[in-house]
C-alpha cells in the first residue's frame, strides 16, 4: 500500500509540475493573471506532495520493508534508526527524490514573496523552476523509481525487481545489504544534504536571470531579488565541500583532504562560478557594469549544477563518491545541452540591451580588480573542467581512459589561487571608479609591513620552501588587510560616537552585514589557505611493520605498538582495533586507536585512522594490515600533517561569515526602480512604464 501511495504521489507531482508550466505559459502569453496565479498555486502544491513521497520512503526504510528494492539495497537490520533515515539520500533513487523535494521547497518559497513590482517575472520564474523540477521527476518516475518491489514470476520463479505482473507473488528478503560503510560517517550524513541545498538554491538566481532576459528587464532588479538566495546557495555549497573534505580525511585513510576526484570537482566547479558571480554582481549594483558577464555566470553556474548531478549519477566517471551506472545519464546530457542552448539564445537576443551603464577608467579601481578576480576564478574553472572531462575525451578518440591526477591540478591551479589571495589583500583598499599606485600604496603599507615581519620570522624559524613562503606572504597580507579594515571602521566609530572598541565592532558589523560578513569570509579563506599550505608543503609520512613493543618515529613523534584486538559489535561490524602509545621528545601524549571496521551486511571494510590533533599539527595513523598471531606484528602508516586543523577552523569561520552576510540588514535596502512594473488589474497582467 505505502509503495503504491509513494509512487502515485510522484506521478501526481509530475503532472502538477507540468500543469504549472503550461498554465504559466498561457497566462503570460494571453496576459491573464488568473492562469499565472493557478501556476503559482500548482508549484506550491508540489512541496506537500513530494513531502508525502519522502515520508513514505522514510517509513519504508525505518520499518525495514525489504520487499522494496531501494530499502533492501541501502538498509539492514543492524543499522541504527538515524542511519536508516539518512539512507533516503544514500542511493540513486532516494537521493533524486530528495533533490526534487528540496527543489519543490525552494521553488515554493520563492513564489511566496510579494510580486507587486515583479509580476512580469513571476510566470518565467515559475516556468524555469517547474521545468527543472519536472525533469527530475521524469528521471524518478521513468528510470529510478524508489518504490519498485521484489516479485517472483509464476513461470520461472526467479527474483526480480519490478511492478507486480499478473500471477506474481511478493517476496520479502530476510535482510538488506546495508548502507555503504563510507556513507555511515557523520560528515557524509550531513555532506550530501548541504550539497543538494547549494545546488537547488542556485536554480533560483538562474530562474530570475532567465526571467529578466525573456522579459527584457535590463536593470539589476533580478540581482537584488536573488542576492540572498545566491549567498545562501554559496554558503550551503561551501559547507558541503568542507564537510566532504573532512569526510575524506577521516574515512578514506590516505592522509589527505582533497583528491581532485571527478565528483569532488563536479561540486567544486559551480562553487567557482558561483563565487565569481557573487563578486561580480556587486559591480553591477554599484557601477552598472558587467550585465552581460553576470548573465553568463548565472547560466554557467546552473549548467554546472546539472552537469555535476549528471557526473555523480551517470556512472561515466569512476569515483568513490559516485552512484552506480544508470540509464539516466543520456537524459541528463540532453537536458544540459538543451537548457544551455536555450539560455544562450535568450542571452544573444538581449545582448545589445545588456550594455554596461558605465566604463572602467582605472586599472587599479575596485571594479577592475574584481574583474581580474573573476577571470582567475574562471581560469581555475576551465582547468578543473578540462581535467574532469579529459578522461571521457581521451576514451572517445583513443579508446583509452586517461586519468588526470592531483599533480596536474596542483601545478595549474596553484598560481591562480595565489593570485586570488593577493587580490583579497589589495581589492578592499582600492577605490571605486579610480585608484592609483600612490593611493593604493598609502593604504597598503601598514598591512604589508606586518606581512613582511611574519615572513622574516618564518624564515628565521627554518621555513625554506619558496612555495610555502610565497603562500604565507600572500595569505598574511590578505589577513592583515582584512583586520586593518575592521580596525579602521572600529576606530572611526570610537572617535565619532565614543563607543568602546568591542561595541564599535559589534555595531559596525551589524550595520553593514554584507560587507563585514564578507570580510569574515575572507579571513576564513586565509585560515583554510594556511592549513592547505601546511599539509601540501610540509606533510611527511612513514610506514612499517612492527611487533608489539616496537616503534615508528616521525617528525619528533614516536608511536609504539602495544596490542591489537578483533571483536564483533552489535551494529553488524567486525572491528580490528590497534592500541598505540604516542610520545614526543620523551613526553607521553596518550594513546591512539586506529582500526579497520568490516561490515557484514555490505561485505565492505572501512579504515578509521587514529588522530592526535593540535593547533600545530595532526599525527595521523592508519592500520594497514595485521597478522592473526599478534606477536607477528602489524603494519602502520603514519602521517604528520602540519597546520591541517586551520583548514577546519576556517570552515567554521566561513559558516559564521556567511550567516552574517546573508542576514538582512536592519535598515531597508534601497532598490532601483524597475524598467517596468506588472500589476494586477481586472484579472489581467498590465505593463506599466
Amino acid at each position: 500500500m505505502l509503495p503504491n501511495l509513494g509512487y502515485g504521489t510522484l506521478v501526481i507531482t509530475l503532472i502538477v509540475s507540468i500543469y504549472a508550466i503550461v498554465s504559466a505559459v498561457i497566462g503570460e502569453r494571453k496576459n491573464l493573471y488568473k492562469y499565472v496565479e493557478s501556476a503559482r498555486l500548482a508549484l506550491l502544491l508540489t512541496f506537500p506532495l513530494l513531502t508525502l513521497a519522502v515520508i513514505s520512503i522514510v517509513i519504508l526504510l525505518v520499518n525495514q520493508n525489504y520487499e522494496v528494492q531501494y530499502v533492501y539495497n541501502v538498509t539492514s537490520s543492524t543499522m541504527p534508526t538515524y542511519l536508516k533515515v539518512t539512507a533516503l539520500w544514500g542511493g540513486q533513487a532516494g537521493s533524486l527524490v530528495f533533490w526534487a523535494w528540496l527543489m519543490a521547497a525552494f521553488g515554493s518559497a520563492v513564489t511566496l514573496r510579494k510580486w507587486d513590482r515583479d509580476h512580469d517575472l513571476l510566470p518565467w520564474v515559475i516556468i524555469v523552476s517547474s521545468v527543472t523540477l519536472a525533469f527530475f521527476l521524469i528521471m524518478i518516475v521513468v528510470f529510478e523509481n524508489p518504490f519498485i518491489r521484489f516479485w517472483t514470476l509464476p513461470s520461472g520463479g526467479e527474483l526480480v525487481a519490478m511492478f507486480a505482473p499478473a500471477g506474481s507473488q511478493l517476496i520479502h528478503p530476510f535482510d538488506g545489504r546495508g548502507l555503504n560503510p563510507l556513507l555511515r560517517h557523520p560528515g557524509m550524513i550531513i555532506h550530501p544534504p548541504m550539497l543538494y541545498l547549494g545546488f537547488v538554491s542556485f536554480v533560483i538566481p538562474y530562474a530570475f536571470g532567465m526571467a529578466a532576459l525573456i522579459t527584457g528587464r535590463t536593470d539589476d532588479r533580478w540581482i537584488r531579488l536573488t542576492r540572498r538566495w545566491t549567498l545562501v546557495a554559496w554558503m550551503f555549497l561551501s559547507i558541503g565541500l568542507i564537510l566532504g573534505s573532512r569526510w575524506s580525511y577521516d574515512v578514506l585513510g590516505w592522509g589527505g583532504y582533497w583528491a581532485w576526484d571527478p565528483v569532488e570537482n563536479a561540486a567544486f566547479m559551480p562553487w567557482l562560478s558561483g563565487t565569481a558571480f557573487l563578486h561580480s554582481v556587486m559591480i553591477q549594483e554599484k557601477r552598472g557594469l558587467f550585465k552581460r558577464w553576470n548573465m553568463i555566470l548565472v547560466i554557467i553556474t546552473y549548467s554546472l549544477v546539472i552537469f555535476g548531478t549528471f557526473l555523480t549519477r551517470s556512472g561515466v566517471l569512476s569515483s568513490v563518491h559516485a552512484f552506480a551506472q544508470s540509464a539516466i545519464g543520456p537524459m541528463f546530457f540532453i537536458f544540459i545541452g538543451l537548457s544551455f542552448i536555450i539560455s544562450l539564445a535568450f542571452l544573444i537576443k538581449r545582448w545589445d540591451d545588456l550594455r554596461s551603464e558605465g566604463v572602467m577608467t582605472s586599472l587599479l579601481s575596485r571594479e577592475s580588480l574584481f574583474l581580474i578576480n573573476n577571470l582567475l576564478f574562471i581560469g581555475i574553472l576551465v582547468v578543473v573542467f578540462w581535467g574532469t572531462v579529459y578522461p571521457l575525451i581521451s576514451e572517445l578518440f583513443t579508446g583509452q581512459k586517461v586519468t588526470v591526477g592531483p599533480p596536474f591540478y596542483n601545478s595549474t591551479t596553484g598560481p591562480l589561487f595565489v593570485g586570488l589571495l593577493l587580490l583579497m589583500g589589495i581589492a578592499p583598499l582600492s577605490a571605486w571608479g579610480h585608484s592609483t599606485w600612490k593611493t593604493l600604496g598609502k593604504a597598503l603599507w601598514i598591512p604589508a609591513i606586518g606581512s613582511l615581519i611574519l615572513i622574516v620570522v618564518l624564515f628565521v624559524s627554518g621555513v625554506r620552501s619558496i612555495g610555502a613562503l610565497i603562500g604565507f606572504t600572500v595569505a598574511s597580507l590578505a589577513a592583515f588587510v582584512t583586520i586593518y579594515e575592521f580596525w579602521r571602521g572600529m576606530k572611526a566609530r570610537h572617535k565619532r560616537n565614543g563607543e568602546n572598541y568591542l561595541v564599535a565592532l559589534w555595531k559596525l558589523t551589524a550595520r553593514n552585514r554584507r560587507r563585514y560578513g564578507g570580510y569574515i569570509i575572507h579571513l576564513s579563506v586565509v585560515f583554510m589557505a594556511i592549513g592547505i599550505i601546511g599539509i601540501e608543503f610540509f606533510q611527511t609520512e612513514t610506514q612499517g611493520r612492527i611487533a608489539p613493543g616496537e616503534s615508528l618515529s616521525l617528525a619528533g613523534y614516536t608511536v609504539t605498538y602495544k596490542n591489537l584486538a578483533e571483536f564483533d559489535v552489535a551494529d553488524g561490524r567486525n572491528v580490528a582495533r590497534a592500541v598505540l602509545s604516542v610520545s614526543k621528545n620523551g613526553k607521553d601524549l596518550g594513546e591512539l586507536y586506529p582500526r579497520r571496521d568490516f561490515y557484514y551486511d555490505s561485505q565492505q571494510p572501512m579504515t578509521i585512522p587514529g588522530v592526535r590533533s593540535t593547533v600545530e599539527d595532526d599525527l595521523y595513523v592508519i592500520l594497514v594490515n595485521w597478522e592473526q598471531i599478534s606477536s607477528l606484528g602489524a603494519t602502520f602508516k603514519v602521517f604528520h600533517n602540519p597546520l591541517i586543523n586551520w583548514l577546519w577552523y576556517g570552515g567554521i569561520l566561513l559558516v559564521i561569515g556567511s550567516f552574517i552576510a546573508a542576514w538582512p540588514d536592519p535598515e531597508k535596502e534601497i532598490e532601483l526602480a524597475p524598467s517596468r512594473i506588472m500589476r494586477k488589474e481586472t484579472g489581467n497582467l498590465v505593463s506599466k512604464p
